[in-house]
């Protein structure tokens, strides 16, 4: 099993940051047309345990065109979200990729906005298959790009 991970520090409040994490299924693909062709939920009610999401990656995205995400856990108290890859091409290199994302507010005092953990755990299907470095390339980039959206927003 192999873990990636980064911390990565946003000026948007945790409480803010958080709702824009909730709400990924209608921000990403207004936020990044160029990277989500659309974000559609296929089971649950778009949010909490349970809910599943098909992905549809924009025509020049490397790698993949969809995938199927599954959210395990979602904490609004500790603002932790936990989701699984169950479906699309990542699944043929990987037996398991599961995330999380984790927001926390900086304390006041040592600076502004909040502090965005995010790991995937993953199995390979094989020794061949490179560390996902892509998803987490992918996530950086969301949360840079989602913190400045909601600052835009305020």
């Amino acid at each position: 099993m192999g873990k990636l991970e980064f911390e990565l520090e946003v000026k948007c409040p945790a409480d803010k940051f958080w709702g824009g994490m909730k709400d990924t299924t209608v921000l990403f693909p207004k936020i990044f047309p160029q990277r989500f062709k659309s974000i559609e939920v296929v089971e649950g009610d778009g949010v909490n345990a349970g809910t599943v999401r098909l992905v549809r990656y924009a025509e020049d995205t490397p790698v993949i065109t969809f995938a199927k995400e599954k959210v395990e856990l979602l904490d609004d108290v500790n603002k932790v979200l936990v989701y699984s890859v169950i479906d699309g091409e990542l699944m043929t290199h990987y037996k398991s990729l599961k995330g999380k994302v984790e927001v926390v507010p900086i304390p006041k005092g040592e600076g502004e906005g909040s502090l965005v953990k995010w790991s995937l755990e993953f199995e390979k299907a094989s020794d061949e298959v490179p560390d996902p470095i892509l998803m987490q390339d992918y996530a950086t980039n969301a949360f840079i790009g989602l913190n400045a959206y909601l600052l835009k927003e305020e």
